[in-house]
C-alpha cells in the first residue's frame, strides 16, 4: 500500500509538471522547485518516506513497522508562477486565452456572420478582438446587400460569378467599417426617396408638407436630449410625449434625474431614429442628427423668464426651448420645445452626430421687371397653440410693404388693423400653457406657442418660427374704441423679423379678441433673398 501511494503523489508531481503554463527566462532552483513540489503535495520530492498504516497485534507485543523507501524520480526544474498578472508579468494560468480566442479568424468570422445587426453592433463592445472582427467589411457588406440591395435579375451563372469577384474586391478596398457605417446611415435614412417624393405633396393652406408628421411617425423618428453638468457628468433624455399641429410639433422630457439650472455646461438637441430591431433593450442603434447644441455662456446669457405658476418657473434661453426649473429650488423639472415643419425631416435624419443639417438656398428667380420685388404677395399662416389645443389659427394673403414702410432696417407688413373691425379675430379659450412630469402638473397663464409661416410671392416658405411666446398686461394705450377690456401685447424677435400682437380682454363675453398684427423682416434677409438692395 506504501508503494501504490507513492506512485500516486509522482503521477500527480508529473501531470503538475506536463500542465505547468510556459515562461520566459530562468526556472526556479532546486531548493525553490522542492518547497513548491512540497507545497503542491505535501512531500518533498527527494525520498518520499511513507509509513504502513499498523497492523492489529497482539495486547502487550509491539512491532515497529519497517518504514518503505521510494525513489522519487529525479528533479526537474519547475517554471516560476508568478503570483499576479501584472503588465510586465507572464500571464498566470487564468489569463490564458479562452477557447473562442484561440479559434481562427475565419471560423469566428463565419459564426458573426449568423448575427443580427443587433447583435453584431454590440459584440464589438467585448474586447479590441472582437471589435475589429465587429467591423469586418464583408459581413457588413452582405448584411447591406440583403437590407437594402436591390433585388437581383436574372443573369447567367458566368456572368454572376465574374461580378462576385469584382464586388469582393470593392469590398476589400473600402477602409475598415466603411459598410458598418453605410448601413446604420441608410437605415436612418432608408426610403429616403420615397419620402423625398412625399414630401413634394405640399399644403396650399399652409405652404408646407402635408406628410410631414406621417412620415416622422412611420420612420420612428424621436428626439433626445443630453445635458453635462459642471463637473463633467453627461445624461441623455428621451422624449416624453410629442404634440402634432398643422404647422410644428411640441415635444416635452419630463422622466429622469435633471441637474440643477445653474450647473449646466451643456445642452444638446438630436433627432433620433431608431432600427426597429427584435431586442428588449431600448438603446438600440440608431442614427443621430444634430439639431442643436448650447454652451454655458449660452444658457446663462440668454436665458429669459417668460411665466411662472406656483410651482414652476419658465425660463426661455432660446427661440424654441423652453426650460421649467421647480420655484425656490432651481432644478429642472422639464423641458419643453417646439418644431416648425419646415426641413423638419431633414433636420432630423440627415444631419450627423456632430454636424446639422445644412439648409439649402431656395432663391427665387431675379425678375428685372418688378421694381418692387420682395415687398408684396406675401402670405401669412399663425397659429396660437398649447401642449393640448388650438387656441387661434389664421391665413392672410397678398401682404405689401410700400418703399415708404422701408425703416429702421425692417419691411412692415400690415397684417390685422386695429381700425377694421372685420379683421378682428377671436381666440378660443385662454391663453395658457400646461405643463406635467412624472410627479405633477399644472398650467402657466399668459403662455403658449406661436408657429408662424411666412411665405413669399412663390408660395415658398420665407421665414418660419416656432417658439413659446409670453402675454403681458400693457397700459401704456388704447388700441382701441371699439372694446372696453384690459389690453395685452404678445412680442417677438430673432435676427430675421419680429411680430408685434395687441389682444384685449372682454369680460362679458369671456375672451380675447386679437385687434393688432404687425409683422417685420429683416431687410438684409429680403436683399439676399431677393437680390435687392432695400
Amino acid at each position: 500500500m506504501a508503494i501504490g501511494r507513492g506512485q500516486l503523489f509522482r503521477s500527480f508531481r508529473e501531470g503538475l509538471l506536463k500542465n505547468a503554463p510556459p515562461t520566459e527566462g530562468r526556472g526556479p532552483t532546486g531548493k525553490e522547485n522542492s518547497r513548491l513540489c512540497e507545497k503542491i503535495t505535501g512531500f518533498s520530492p527527494g525520498t518520499q518516506s511513507v509509513e504502513p498504516p499498523t497492523l492489529p497485534q497482539k495486547k502487550n507485543r509491539k512491532k515497529k513497522a519497517a518504514k518503505a523507501t521510494v525513489p522519487c524520480q529525479p528533479v526537474v526544474p519547475l517554471p516560476r508562477v508568478p503570483t499576479k498578472c501584472t503588465g510586465h508579468a507572464v500571464k498566470p494560468a487564468e489569463c490564458t486565452p479562452n477557447h473562442i480566442e484561440r479559434m481562427p479568424p475565419e471560423i469566428l468570422l463565419k459564426i458573426l456572420s449568423y448575427l443580427d445587426a443587433l447583435s453584431l453592433f454590440s459584440i464589438g463592445f467585448i474586447n479590441k478582438r472582437f471589435y475589429e472582427m465587429a467591423h469586418n467589411n464583408g459581413m457588413w457588406h452582405k448584411m447591406y446587400s440583403a437590407e437594402y440591395g436591390h433585388s437581383k435579375k436574372w443573369r447567367p451563372k458566368r456572368l454572376d460569378e465574374v461580378l462576385d469577384k469584382l464586388s469582393a474586391v470593392v469590398v476589400q478596398e473600402r477602409p475598415e467599417g466603411y459598410w458598418r457605417r453605410l448601413y446604420f446611415r441608410t437605415m436612418a435614412g432608408f426610403n429616403e426617396t420615397k419620402w423625398r417624393k412625399e414630401l413634394r405633396d405640399i399644403n396650399p393652406f399652409t405652404g408646407l408638407p402635408s406628410q410631414t408628421e406621417r412620415i416622422l411617425r412611420s420612420q420612428r423618428v424621436t428626439w433626445e436630449i443630453t445635458v453635462s453638468d459642471k463637473w463633467g457628468l453627461e445624461g441623455t433624455f428621451e422624449q416624453s410625449r410629442a404634440y402634432f399641429s398643422d404647422s410644428s410639433v411640441t415635444v416635452c422630457w419630463s422622466s429622469g434625474r435633471w441637474p440643477s439650472f445653474h450647473q449646466l455646461s451643456t445642452l444638446q438637441l438630436d433627432g433620433v431614429k431608431r432600427q426597429a430591431l427584435s431586442s428588449p433593450n431600448i438603446n438600440k442603434p440608431g442614427w443621430r442628427s444634430l439639431m442643436a447644441k448650447f454652451d454655458r455662456d449660452t444658457i446663462s446669457k440668454s436665458g429669459q423668464v417668460i411665466g411662472r405658476d406656483q410651482l414652476v418657473t419658465l425660463v426661455l434661453f432660446s427661440p424654441s426651448i423652453v426650460i421649467g426649473v421647480w420655484r425656490g429650488r432651481w432644478s429642472i423639472a422639464f423641458v419643453m420645445a417646439s418644431f416648425h415643419y419646415h426641413r423638419l425631416v431633414e433636420r432630423s435624419l440627415l444631419g450627423t452626430s456632430m454636424c446639422p443639417y445644412s439648409m439649402p438656398e431656395n432663391k427665387p428667380p431675379f425678375d428685372d421687371a418688378d421694381p418692387d420685388s420682395g415687398l408684396h404677395g406675401y402670405t401669412l399662416r399663425i397659429i396660437l397653440h398649447n401642449t393640448v389645443t388650438q387656441i387661434m389659427a389664421g391665413h392672410f394673403s397678398q401682404l405689401y410693404c410700400s418703399k415708404c414702410q422701408v425703416h429702421g432696417g425692417f419691411i412692415q407688413l400690415n397684417v390685422i388693423n386695429r381700425g377694421s373691425l372685420s379683421q378682428h379675430t377671436p381666440l378660443s379659450g385662454r391663453i395658457s400653457l400646461p405643463w406635467k412630469c412624472e410627479a405633477l402638473e399644472g398650467t402657466v397663464e399668459n403662455c403658449c406657442m406661436m408657429s408662424l409661416t411666412l411665405m413669399d410671392e412663390y408660395q415658398n416658405p420665407f421665414w418660419c418660427v416656432s417658439t413659446p411666446v409670453s402675454m403681458a398686461l400693457n397700459n401704456k394705450e388704447s388700441f382701441s374704441n371699439d372694446y372696453e377690456g384690459q389690453n395685452f401685447l404678445i412680442k417677438y424677435q430673432d435676427a430675421e423679423g419680429k411680430v408685434r400682437m395687441d389682444l384685449v380682454w372682454l369680460e362679458e363675453q369671456r375672451q380675447y379678441f386679437l385687434i393688432n398684427l404687425v409683422v417685420f423682416i429683416a431687410t438684409a434677409k429680403v436683399n439676399k433673398h431677393f437680390g435687392r438692395a432695400y
